[in-house]
């Protein structure tokens, strides 16, 4: 009982960070990973950008939205399972409020040229927070030719034949283990 008592401050301040993350980031799951990059690697450094770059690449493969997956490995990374559940419920509370608030009057103003305008204008915006999630996980994981091609192999398979990213990640992390196993004889 008195690890609880103990630990309740830190789940609170975990709970309350993932709110934040929530609250303050827009655009869908690909639109937080900056941010979340921002937070957990380079001002927190609770994970590396290495760790970071694996929980993407398994939140992209799981069911759900990527930056809840990546609340429920940071936060099961920082305090077990209890972090887990209590990272992923600050990430989703904020926008489950929200989104409920919005869907009640969505239907009477989404409409309006403003409106429209307005997320026409947010649309564009998450296009350039995603492209800068792209550049932070490119540094970090495409790091020789090999990764290169890999990157433009599956960037291909998906972007010209619509193939299921969870498909291209486990075929792309077979080849990485034949390669890892190829490299490791020839350093023999």
């Amino acid at each position: 009982m008195k690890g609880m008592i103990i630990a309740v401050p830190e789940l609170l301040k975990l709970f309350l960070l993932f709110a934040r993350v929530g609250i303050t980031t827009f655009g869908g799951g690909m639109a937080m990973l900056p941010v979340m990059m921002t937070e957990f690697v380079t001002r927190r450094e609770w994970i590396t950008d290495v760790e970071f770059a694996d929980m993407s690449a398994v939140g992209q493969c799981t069911p759900g939205i990527i930056a809840v997956n990546l609340a429920t490995f940071i936060g099961t990374k920082r305090k077990g399972t209890i972090g887990g559940i209590v990272s992923t419920l600050g990430m989703v509370a904020p926008s489950m409020v929200i989104i409920t608030i919005i869907a009640a009057f969505l239907n009477n103003f989404a409409y309006i040229p403003a409106v429209e305008h307005a997320f026409a204008g947010v649309r564009v915006a998450v296009c350039a927070v995603i492209i800068k999630a792209i550049a932070g996980l490119w540094k970090s994981s495409v790091k020789d030719l090999t990764a290169g091609v890999l990157f433009a192999v599956v960037l291909l398979l998906a972007v010209v034949f619509g193939i299921h990213p969870a498909i291209l990640a486990i075929a792309a992390g077979v080849f990485g283990v034949v390669i890892g196993r190829i490299r490791r004889r020839e350093a023999k």
